[in-house]
């Protein structure tokens, strides 16, 4: 619904939006309809990755930012995609994804996208341990994080015991995983 349609990128440190070949694998792996799904976005930027969620039919989509100006493009770009709304709820929150995170129940979002700036390596991992205990993928879904090519596949990894990188992908100096629960 919303191909190919161009997003607003504004110029802020550490804002780093996913690539369009790395967008295409993860919603590759993810499948093309994630009906019933409620996601969240966490530290969403430009939006990418949750107005994608949003375009393929999830149920709901919450997407957060806590910068001013990054908050303000996300509300101007979801403005732009409204010429065709999305089917589920779209919301987007100026709000710290990490004091959210706090406040939500177990089990509660199917599937988190993870992706903060690269320098923020103690905020990534909060969000890590904390989604781990939100994400329900039993309906599909699962926990997205990209972080640098720096860091270890295994570190990573090993934030999220009960969970298995189900899906894996390096792309120059961006490294990302799909993790699906022990639980199942």
């Amino acid at each position: 619904m919303w191909r190919s349609r161009l997003l607003t990128v504004i110029d802020l440190p550490g804002l780093r939006p996913s690539t369009d070949r790395i967008r295409e694998t993860l919603f590759n792996w993810l499948g093309q309809d994630l009906v019933g799904l409620d996601c969240l976005d966490l530290f969403a930027g430009t939006g990418a990755l949750g107005f994608e969620a949003a375009s393929r039919h999830a149920q709901s989509v919450t997407l957060l930012e806590k910068d001013k100006k990054a908050y303000a493009n996300l509300l101007a770009n979801f403005v732009s995609l409204q010429t065709s709304p999305a089917p589920g709820a779209v919301h987007i929150l100026h709000k710290d994804s990490l004091e959210f995170l706090k406040h939500q129940a177990d089990r509660s979002s199917n599937l988190i996208f993870i992706d903060p700036p690269f320098q923020e390596e103690v905020l990534f991992e909060q969000a890590v341990n904390q989604a781990g205990r939100i994400c329900d993928d039993s309906a599909g879904g699962g926990i997205y994080v990209e972080f640098p090519a720096s860091r270890s596949r295994e570190e990573v990894e090993a934030l999220l015991p009960e969970w298995y990188c189900g899906k894996y992908l390096e792309a120059g100096q961006v490294k990302a995983c799909l993790f699906r629960s022990r639980r199942d």
